[in-house]
């Protein structure tokens, strides 16, 4: 097991912030993985497997966020997440 944290800064683009369903998708996109997944805003570290904690983010627009990953398949993880950031939310918020 992969002990290396993956740390990267992904960037909210969606235009109303990580609401409800942004964070499903995360959760969902996540979920798929074994690794740990955090993202962290702030002093304030969520679960990315749980919609719930993300929805603590309070991440509006334009939010910088640090995403890290430990575990097994964790540059997968990573590349999954990041993409989601990148495309996937954007996309689905126009």
């Amino acid at each position: 097991m992969s002990q290396m944290i993956h740390r990267r800064n992904v960037i909210v683009r969606t235009e109303h912030g990580l609401h409800l369903s942004p964070c499903s998708r995360v959760a969902q996109a996540a979920l798929k993985f074994r690794s740990q997944i955090w993202l962290t805003k702030g002093s304030v570290r969520a679960d990315a497997k749980s919609v719930l904690d993300l929805m603590t983010l309070a991440a509006g627009p334009g939010a910088e966020l640090t995403l890290e990953v430990t575990g097994d398949d964790a540059p997968e993880a990573v590349e999954a997440i990041l993409h989601l950031f990148e495309y996937d939310l954007v996309s689905a918020s126009s």
